[in-house]
């Protein structure tokens, strides 16, 4: 090696920040990230990043790649083609702080005796989270979710509805005629509705069509639709239409979102609250 090739990479090695002392789901999160901004990373880099051992870091790596996010290589690792339905496990590493904050103003909208919709996702999942800690006297929250209904089981002020129908692992929903069935004498005052594309042109999209068939018999009982979704959902098309923009009351996502996209949303007549 040149003595100019070895400066070059002594180079290329320091520049990435240190970031001592995170907690391990901390840690995935940020190798994910660095992931999606350069396509790969070396086991070595992300040691001397995270200032940790190589061990630590195969073994991130080891259990990404179980949950399906990233594919090891020799040395390292590489970003996942992104086939828009990846796991629940890998989506919920996404974008935390923003769903956090979505899922703060979710539940502000909802009041005591209300009838709620929570649709599988993990923007949904962190309202359930936060409806543990809600101050009311009783509500009703219908979902077709297993890990929604897990979070919200054991709350005295929730009256848990669960339909039927054949479950999804990828998106722990269940979803079918038997769900769509037992929706049909519902009624709701809220749904929360998850998107994983959302463009102001087509509307709200997902990559599985049984789960979008159900989507629209949610929809079709309740009064007011709210679409939850971060930023980066903005723009993105899927197989399988949910909703044309003109059904929605309102969609929350976060203040990184693009601000052409935000205008055109509102000329369209959605209410956009940026968190």
């Amino acid at each position: 090696m040149h003595q100019s090739d070895h400066d070059e990479s002594s180079e290329d090695l320091a520049a990435p920040p240190t970031e001592p002392g995170l907690l391990v789901a901390e840690r995935r999160h940020r190798i994910l990230e660095i992931l999606r901004d350069q396509g790969r990373a070396t086991v070595d880099d992300l040691a001397n990043r995270f200032v940790t051992s190589q061990v630590t870091i195969r073994t991130d790596l080891a259990t990404l790649e179980t949950a399906g996010a990233l594919e090891r290589t020799h040395g390292g690792a590489l970003l996942r083609h992104e086939d828009e339905d990846q796991p629940i496990t890998v989506k919920q590493t996404r974008h935390h702080a923003e769903k956090f904050r979505i899922a703060q103003v979710a539940v502000s909208l909802i009041k005591d005796g209300e009838t709620v919709i929570l649709d599988s996702g993990t923007t949904t999942a962190e309202i359930a989270k936060q409806i543990r800690r809600l101050d009311v006297r009783s509500i009703n929250v219908i979902t077709n979710a297993l890990n929604i209904a897990t979070l919200l089981a054991d709350i005295p002020s929730v009256r848990l509805i669960m339909p039927g129908g054949i479950l999804r692992p990828e998106s722990n929903s269940l979803s079918g005629h038997m769900a769509e069935a037992a929706l049909a004498n519902l009624q709701a005052d809220l749904l929360f509705l998850g998107a994983d594309g959302l463009d102001p042109e087509r509307g709200v999209m997902t990559p599985h069509l049984p789960e979008a068939h159900l989507n629209a018999q949610m929809i079709a009982i309740s009064r007011q639709i709210i679409v939850v979704a971060d930023s980066s959902k903005l723009m993105r098309r899927n197989v399988s239409l949910i909703a044309r923009v003109e059904q929605l009351h309102m969609l929350i996502t976060d203040s990184g979102a693009n601000p052409e996209v935000v205008a055109e949303l509102r000329r369209r007549g959605v209410e956009v609250v940026l968190a």
